[in-house]
């Protein structure tokens, strides 16, 4: 989880960008935006949202990207995050961010936004992908028949963007009347019990609201319960008799409002597209849809991912954990930083406590910069570099689908694999994104296996560095720590009770990741390095310090040294799992300052044990925050004598096999 502190937009027109995931959201954000972004928490939730300060033909605005929404009535936290943005943020204009060639499964939700009164604009992006298949679609009929403005797009390739901003500097250049104006003629004819109701409710709404009073109204018929909040703190008095109103016209109608609604809307958006939306029936199979076939395809898919394992660990595991890593911890840090700054205390810090916390064994400079700046820096960054490119590709939902048979095999299915992934990134943020999972049960598991065996990305990225150049060694690391994470999600699948939830994703087109979307996120992911992560490494390297002064860290390596010895390692490592205390990547940091002391048999049983070693102090933090006391306890209760007896019973099976051969 991270937050920065929010650019200054104070007073700026609010631009609020919505749609459904995939479809280009973040794209158009990062066009109107460029750098000037912070990402944060939305208040009283765990749902990142970013805002930017974006200038649009020399005029400053404010922009919101909002997570994904598929309509008004949420489902998810992030739906309601989205929708409570447009309830509470009140925006100047709302740009809906469409996929051409699924727009009659998007426009629904448009026509709920212009029926709220927002001041939308439609963008219609995607249209490469859209006219390669087949798909046409009229814009200018469509913004006629809409009476909102709509455009065309492109976005990967900024097709479309000048007009779209043009056509925002327009709405926000109207008064709010005619901002809210649009789609008047406009005129959706739900069932007679729901309209009958609708109007009963909304002629009782006397609060002010950023919404239409029929689209409230219509909400709370279908049991929107996070805005019957907000009508209650609005109505106070005659809210007893709004859902007295709401609960009668829910028994009078003969089936659920909520699909009595969804179908006026997908009648409504089918009579909008008919004459002007012409998709074709005809099945393409250009390369790029063989390619996403066969992603999805365990035969051919799983070599594919294979693949792009290959392309992270050259990545990470040969750039950054080699090349890199060796210039800067050796030919920077060894030769120059750390000489310099051992010379500088010596001249002029005569007391000894002070000079071993700046320049010692355990020192800041000397430790914590070098693991963070040497080691975990080149680590991290071509790991946000590869992932970025990953990200981009449209390859994560196709892995989502792939794995989805063996994630139900655990308890889960694929829409786990984005948290699951997201922990090769970070496993606290991850633990917060297992809130976007449908069951408590499915929570659970996500927590443990992360917990378990998830690697950091600066952890996995001194793994590939301590394995570089073993190549066998490291598929055996990588087949022994999945064969963990399979074997204890099925078991934990087993021991908890609770029902399996439904899947679906969807799958945005395959494309060639852009230069500059890469440079975003993995300048967006680095600074979050430096603000969050780095400070933590001065920290622990105080603590060591302050705990070595009093004797505590002396008294930690005495207790963890038989379990040490238990797995077959040089007395030195217990070090490293004292820092893994702190953090896993500080631990795994310190294995790679030692891997010159250890033999191969030694280092991957080291790499083992310190993967399914306990969840750093952070990610244990937000465990106990989103799970509480209890299970982040019992979960780290496990993990702690379950990595020692792992590691312990490799050593002797490696020994073993040793003395055979």
């Amino acid at each position: 989880m991270h937050s920065a502190p929010r650019i200054k937009t104070e007073g700026l027109p609010l631009v609020v960008i919505v749609g459904n995931p995939n479809v280009g959201k973040s794209v158009l954000f990062n066009g109107l935006t460029g750098a000037y972004v912070t990402v944060s928490n939305y208040p009283g939730t765990t749902v990142e949202v970013a805002r930017g300060k974006g200038r649009l033909n020399g005029r400053d605005v404010e922009v919101m990207d909002t997570p994904g929404m598929y309509r008004l009535l949420p489902i998810s936290e992030e739906e309601g995050v989205a929708r409570d943005i447009l309830l509470h943020e009140r925006p100047d204009a709302v740009i809906h961010v469409v996929d051409a060639k699924n727009l009659d499964r998007m426009l629904p939700m448009t026509l709920q936004l212009i029926e709220a009164g927002l001041p939308v604009i439609l963008d219609v992006n995607l249209m490469d992908e859209a006219t390669r298949l087949g798909v046409q679609v009229d814009s200018a009929a469509l913004e006629h028949r809409l009476g909102i403005p709509v455009v065309g797009s492109t976005l990967t390739q900024q097709q479309g963007l000048p007009e779209l901003v043009e056509k925002t500097l327009t709405m926000l250049d109207n008064n709010p009347e005619e901002r809210r104006g649009g789609g008047k003629n406009l005129q959706l004819v739900y069932p007679e019990e729901v309209a009958q109701a609708v109007a009963r409710i909304a002629s009782k709404l006397a609060g002010e609201y950023a919404l239409s009073r029929q689209v409230i109204a219509l909400l709370l018929l279908q049991g929107d319960t996070g805005l019957a909040k907000l009508v209650e703190d609005e109505e106070k008095q005659g809210y007893a008799e709004i859902l007295a109103l709401t609960e009668a016209g829910q028994l009078r109608c003969n089936q659920q409002v909520s699909y009595l609604t969804a179908q006026t809307q997908w009648e409504k958006a089918r009579q909008i597209l008919n004459p002007i939306w012409q998709h074709s029936t005809q099945r393409h199979t250009g390369f790029g849809e063989k390619l996403s076939e066969a992603m999805l395809r365990p035969l051919t898919g799983i070599p594919i991912l294979m693949g792009v394992l290959f392309m992270l660990y050259e990545l990470v595991g040969v750039l950054g954990a080699q090349t890199l890593v060796n210039f800067l911890e050796i030919s920077v840090f060894d030769k120059y930083i750390n000489v310099w700054v051992v010379e500088l205390l010596n001249s002029y810090v005569p007391w000894g406590a002070a000079s071993e916390l700046i320049g010692g064994p355990y020192g800041i400079m000397t430790l914590g910069m070098r693991y963070a700046f040497a080691i975990i820096l080149p680590l991290v960054g071509t790991f946000f570099l590869a992932f970025s490119i990953i990200e981009d590709s449209g390859y994560l939902p196709r892995l989502a689908m792939l794995v989805d048979k063996v994630f139900k095999r655990i308890g889960l299915n694929g829409r786990a694999v984005i948290p699951i992934v997201l922990g090769f990134g970070c496993g606290t943020m991850a633990t917060i994104v297992t809130r976007t999972l449908e069951t408590r049960r499915e929570r659970i598991l996500s927590t443990i296996l992360l917990a378990l065996a998830v690697p950091c990305s600066a952890q996995l990225g001194v793994m590939f560095g301590l394995l570089a150049g073993q190549p066998a060694i490291l598929a055996l690391w990588i087949l022994i720590v999945l064969g963990v994470f399979l074997l204890i999600g099925y078991l934990a699948a087993q021991v908890l009770p609770g029902e399996q939830a439904s899947f679906y994703v969807e799958l945005p087109p395959l494309r060639l990741p852009t230069t500059k979307n890469i440079f975003m996120k993995t300048y967006t992911r680095m600074e979050w390095y430096f603000r969050e992560v780095f400070p933590l490494f001065i920290l622990a390297s105080v603590l060591i310090w302050m705990g070595d002064l009093a004797g505590l860290f002396e008294l930690s390596i005495n207790g963890l040294l038989p379990l040490v010895r238990w797995l077959g390692l040089p007395d030195e490592t217990t070090v490293a799992f004292i820092f893994g205390f702190f953090r896993r990547d500080y631990g795994a940091a310190g294995l790679y300052d030692l891997r010159e002391l250890m033999t191969t048999t030694q280092l991957l049983v080291a790499t083992t044990t310190m993967t399914l070693f306990i969840p750093c102090i952070a990610q244990f933090s937000v465990t106990i925050k989103e799970r509480g006391w209890k299970t982040a306890l019992g979960i780290s209760a496990f993990i702690f004598p379950f990595a020692f007896l792992v590691g312990g019973l490799l050593f002797r099976a490696l020994t073993f096999l040793e003395k055979i051969l």
